[in-house]
C-alpha cells in the first residue's frame, strides 16, 4: 500500500484551495490561524496517515508548493 508524504512550500502557497477541491479522500484543508509573510492563510493535512500519495495536490497546484513522496508499505 501506498503513503504520501507531503510538504509544502509555505511562502510560496497563495491559499487558493485547489489541492483541497481535487484532493480525493479530502485531507486537506485551509488553516484559518496560520499564515505565511504574505499573509495567505496556508494549507494544513487532516490525518496524513489517510493520504495515497495520488499526487493530486502536487499537480494541480498552480505555484508548485506541494512535495509528494512515496512510501511503500
Amino acid at each position: 500500500m501506498k503513503k504520501g508524504i507531503l510538504t509544502f512550500d509555505n511562502e510560496s502557497c497563495k491559499g487558493c484551495e485547489l489541492c483541497v477541491t481535487f484532493c480525493p479522500v479530502e485531507i486537506l484543508h485551509l488553516d484559518k490561524e496560520r499564515m505565511n509573510s504574505n499573509g495567505y492563510h496556508l494549507i494544513s493535512v487532516s490525518d496524513i496517515d489517510k493520504c495515497i500519495a495520488c499526487a493530486q495536490c502536487a499537480i494541480i497546484c498552480p505555484d508548485s508548493v506541494i512535495k509528494v513522496e512515496v512510501e511503500e508499505r
